[in-house]
């Protein structure tokens, strides 16, 4: 038996020439918590609707737990869980009527927990589904997608829209469901402070492509920002075997400054970057967000109004390297 809840091989998908999802290649752990990450556009819902049978792909394959995404039993699907961008529901139904329509496709049905997510939320059975908040539509949809009590839950962007506190109350249940042993849940968000809470892994996808494929913590550790404060003009950045310092996300030159993004900030490129002779060099670690800004915009130019700035005071500091 697999110990993998998602893998995919080479999975492929085109709208007309243009290419959306790219030779696929992925592995999801059982009982890992998976981050789908990328900007628009970057592939990230065609890929889930891959996975989920709504889309099927022009090259490659998905098995999910253990079986083929395009043949999969209803046995095997009664076991995964989904909830939709924009949390879909039929409009005219109350809760009651939800739960009963949903309930019958599922042998599993936790009646018990799905009357308990209800009440946490305090939402009223009664009312219709075209009267209630985005909000609540939301988190009627999570109950309905936990109740089954899948091995695999899929999310895509669920805490899009809703304001603050429905989205921690939406965050502190999906913490809860983590908490049981061997459920595998993957999803895409563009709230990274979400991801970076819940999330041990993450994807990063960037046109198309898994660009990063690595442990939440482990990204974080290898993009860093290193800012060297010179007594004037900074020099040229130093070559690297013949060839511009490798792993530089952005270069940003304001008055006697240099700001840099860097992913893999080695002992050797730190020795590159202290021969320069900086007066000060701060290395400053960044949060899930600010790496994945750094690590996904391209490179950045300093704005005209800033770049004539020169630093006014010449104070002289010991080289230092401090993280904040």
């Amino acid at each position: 038996m697999s110990e993998h809840a998602v893998i995919t091989k080479g999975l492929t998908k085109f709208y007309g020439d243009t290419p959306v999802v790219r030779h696929l290649d992925l592995q999801i752990p059982k009982g890992c918590v998976y981050g789908l990450l990328g900007r628009n556009g970057a592939g990230k819902s065609t890929t889930i609707k891959m996975l989920t049978g709504m889309i099927v792909p022009d090259a490659g394959e998905a098995t999910l737990l253990g079986e083929d995404a395009r043949e999969m039993s209803p046995a095997t699907r009664a076991r995964i869980a989904y909830v939709a961008e924009g949390h879909p529901l039929y409009r005219l139904m109350t809760i009651n009527q939800l739960e009963k329509f949903t309930r019958s496709f599922y042998e599993n049905w936790n009646t018990d927990l799905f009357d308990q997510i209800i009440d946490h939320f305090q939402l009223s059975r009664k009312r219709r589904v075209w009267r209630m908040s985005r909000g609540q539509r939301a988190q009627i949809a999570l109950a309905l997608a936990i109740a089954p009590d899948p091995e695999l839950l899929i999310l895509d962007d669920p805490t899009l829209g809703l304001d603050t506190v429905v989205r921690r109350d939406m965050l502190e249940s999906l913490i809860q469901l983590i908490q049981k042993e061997g459920r595998t849940i993957l999803f895409s968000s563009h709230i990274l402070g979400d991801v970076e809470r819940v999330a041990d892994r993450i994807g990063i996808m960037v046109d198309g492509v898994l660009r990063v494929d690595a442990p939440t913590d482990h990204f974080k550790q290898q993009v860093q920002r290193v800012v060297l404060t010179f007594d004037k003009t900074p020099p040229p950045l130093p070559q690297q075997d013949g060839a511009p310092m490798y792993g530089i996300l952005s270069d940003v030159v304001i008055g006697y400054r240099r700001e840099l993004t860097i992913i893999g900030l080695t002992d050797e490129r730190q020795q590159m970057l202290k021969s320069l002779n900086p007066r000060v060099i701060d290395i400053i670690d960044l949060n899930l967000e600010d790496a994945f800004i750094e690590y996904t915009r391209g490179e950045r130019r300093p704005l005209p109004l800033l770049s004539g700035i020169e630093k006014t005071s010449k104070s002289v500091a010991p080289v230092t390297s401090s993280t904040s």
